[in-house]
């Protein structure tokens, strides 16, 4: 195991599969202890990065419930003994459907955002006092790079990123005080299971999507650690409130 992030107590919300399971495998690898959470199973991240010798707990929780939060948070603390990173990457995304707004449900709008903003929300409000009793911390949010497209057809799920990306800027003025860094990574289109399993995304949006890079090939969860990585990081010690997007130069933010 790396010594990048050697100590560092880390929760990754999202983390039973996809970019969040990537996330848990990269910053025990880096050395970081790892709370992998979803409101899935995550035992069976955390036995994989057991049998690789790194540190690591599962807790189930909902991001959007307040009560499930604050525990997940308390879990941490209690095997680890701080708090020194959280990756708020748990979101609605690979299961809805491409559509006009105007067939989107109010039900659905108010799941999107209940998870996709209030839910990082929750998480940084049940965080952030555990990170200053650590002296400071890293915060690393998810929006997604169709904030900067205005992309169409996913209304709710673009309108929640956009909201992402202002709490972040926000809230990096509200800590800045407790030497914690709040910053932001916006994903281009990553092939993830779930990505790959809805048939609203047809080869032909995924051709068209790539097509629309610099990079022109597609995107693996693995294209999202590097950034994340210096995000948790000290190297990234005095920049906050910042957006990166990662998605092979489609949009050049």
């Amino acid at each position: 195991m790396g010594a990048r992030l050697n100590g560092k107590a880390a929760i990754v919300t999202g983390a039973a599969q996809g970019i969040g399971a990537a996330y848990a495998r990269a910053l025990a690898a880096a050395g970081a202890r790892v709370c992998v959470t979803d409101v899935s199973d995550c035992s069976a991240i955390r036995d994989e990065i057991l049998a690789r010798g790194g540190k690591a707990i599962a807790v189930k929780a909902d991001v959007a419930n307040p009560v499930s939060v604050r525990a997940m948070v308390s879990e941490t603390v209690k095997a680890f003994g701080g708090l020194d990173v959280l990756i708020n990457n748990a979101a609605i995304f690979g299961t809805l459907a491409i559509r006009p707004f105007t067939e989107i449900t109010s039900a659905e709008w108010d799941q999107v955002a209940a998870v996709n903003v209030r839910g990082v929300f929750e998480c940084c409000k049940a965080a952030v006092p555990e990170m200053r009793k650590c002296g400071g911390g890293r915060i690393v949010n998810v929006a997604s790079a169709t904030v900067f497209k205005g992309a169409p057809l996913l209304l709710h799920y673009v309108a929640s990123k956009g909201a992402v990306v202002a709490l972040t800027r926000a809230l990096a003025r509200e800590v800045g005080a407790d030497n914690i860094t709040v910053n932001c990574i916006a994903p281009g289109l990553v092939i993830s299971d779930s990505v790959a399993a809805n048939d609203s995304y047809s080869r032909d949006f995924v051709s068209a999507n790539t097509a629309s890079r610099a990079l022109k090939r597609e995107a693996a969860p693995g294209d999202m650690i590097g950034p994340v990585l210096f995000l948790c990081s000290d190297e990234s010690a005095f920049m906050t409130g910042q957006t990166i997007v990662v998605d092979g130069g489609s949009v050049m933010h």
